[in-house]
């Protein structure tokens, strides 16, 4: 199973993420399929989160599960989490 979550790094007590692809049974520091974007908690509210809205919309309609956090930060982004059938 394929999951979009965060990747540690930085500093202690500094840290900062990247939002990347990743086998969902491999540990958070491996090896990633694809990097969507990054988080930085400690940043200002405007320059925290840089996506590639079209990269994560290609990975959940292929099937890819955003763990907790990362949800929460795609829907403060306006990026919709729903798969779309596509109709022929």
């Amino acid at each position: 199973m394929v999951s979009i979550r965060l990747k540690r790094f930085g500093a202690k007590k500094r840290p900062y993420y990247r939002i990347v692809v990743m086998d969902s049974r491999t540990a958070r520091g491996s090896e990633t399929i694809d990097e969507l974007g990054t988080y930085h908690p400690v940043e200002a509210q405007d320059r925290q989160v840089t996506l590639d809205a079209d990269k994560v919309k290609s990975w959940i309609e292929k099937g890819a599960q955003p763990s907790a956090t990362v949800k929460k930060i795609l829907n403060k982004q306006g990026i919709s989490l729903t798969r779309q059938s596509s109709q022929n």
